[in-house]
């Protein structure tokens, strides 16, 4: 393949992906609005219920805040109910987070209102279409965790 060629591939690829991306993304936000959580928020409950317990350090590296953003955040969740503070059975100087049932019931609300987006998107394209779709996002994911390519 003729580098111009490749270098019009590389230009439409980037900026479709960020446009479905910011797409995505509006749109999330504007299904987060109905359950009267924040992106933050949602996405401290999503770390939450991936990683099991994990400790206030552990999350502000899993979402590249700094701890006085992070303590702000945990705080409004703490007093909403979505999420619990515990000390570690070990160790109890280590305080622990924990998704409550209101957090958990919220996350699985959130992501069938999600679901029901895509799968309206969806029932547009061919089977045939989205199986495609699924191997080359797959690929691209695969390739992006081998390592970071500059």
């Amino acid at each position: 393949m003729e580098k111009e060629q490749f270098c019009r591939y590389v230009v439409n690829i980037e900026r479709l992906l960020r446009i479905v991306s910011i797409l995505v993304r509006q749109r999330g936000r504007d299904i987060l609005t109905d359950f009267d959580i924040t992106p933050p928020q949602f996405n401290a409950l999503l770390h939450l219920d991936e990683s099991g317990a994990i400790t206030m350090g552990e999350l502000c590296q899993k979402m590249y805040l700094a701890c006085s953003t992070a303590t702000d955040l945990i705080d409004r969740m703490e007093r909403n109910g979505l999420i619990e503070r515990s000390r570690d059975t070990t160790d109890r100087r280590v305080i622990r987070l924990h998704i409550t049932e209101r957090g958990r019931k919220i996350i699985g609300e959130v992501m069938q209102a999600r679901r029901r987006y895509l799968s309206g998107i969806l029932t547009k394209m061919s089977d045939e279409d989205k199986t495609r779709l699924i191997e080359s996002l797959e690929q691209i994911h695969e390739v992006m965790m081998d390592g970071e390519v500059r």
